[in-house]
């Protein structure tokens, strides 16, 4: 295979996870996430070493089908030797925040935010956990929520804010 089908595995996988989660099957929803992380791993692994994009879609759905993060995140920050752009600074912040890491964190907020309004919100998050406002941290990932709920479309075609369900499980509770 090749990493195009593989990308496209990746999404049909999450897709399905991202269905089973609406329909309140979370053991599915779990399984299909851990596939999509697989595939996306590999595409990655096929593809251009700028395809950071199939990185951000393997740490999201490692996350939301309770994988194995830390080591997800340690594999996507050796992948990432040099961030130069908002995706690839996505990776490392996403890794930092599963590392615990409130210094790439904050790197990584400020390296994605030239990648526009989504990547803002994003790094709003990013930012707000590396100071450790989870008020703060839950207001961004609020702002997530509306903006998904305002799109017409989703990159997988099912209409659920996976972002802010991933940035969910990464911030404490909130207050």
């Amino acid at each position: 295979m090749n990493d195009q089908d593989l990308l496209r595995d990746a999404l049909e996988a999450e897709a399905e996870a991202q269905r089973a989660l609406l329909a309140g099957d979370t053991a599915t929803a779990s399984a299909r996430f851990l596939e999509a992380a697989e595939h996306y791993r590999r595409s990655w692994e096929r593809a251009g070493k700028t395809a950071y994009g199939r990185l951000v879609g393997m740490l999201k759905a490692t996350i939301l089908g309770g994988g194995d993060v830390h080591e997800a995140a340690g594999y996507a920050r050796r992948q990432v030797t040099d961030p130069a752009s908002p995706t690839a600074w996505y990776v490392c912040g996403l890794a930092a925040a599963i590392r615990h890491d409130a210094g790439v964190m904050r790197n990584a907020a400020t390296g994605m935010r030239p990648g526009g309004p989504a990547f803002g919100r994003a790094a709003d998050v990013l930012a707000a956990l590396a100071e450790m406002d989870v008020g703060a941290a839950h207001t961004a990932i609020q702002a997530i929520h509306a903006d998904f709920a305002e799109r017409d479309e989703h990159l997988t075609g099912v209409p659920i804010a996976d972002t802010a369900l991933m940035f969910e499980r990464l911030a404490p509770p909130a207050p």
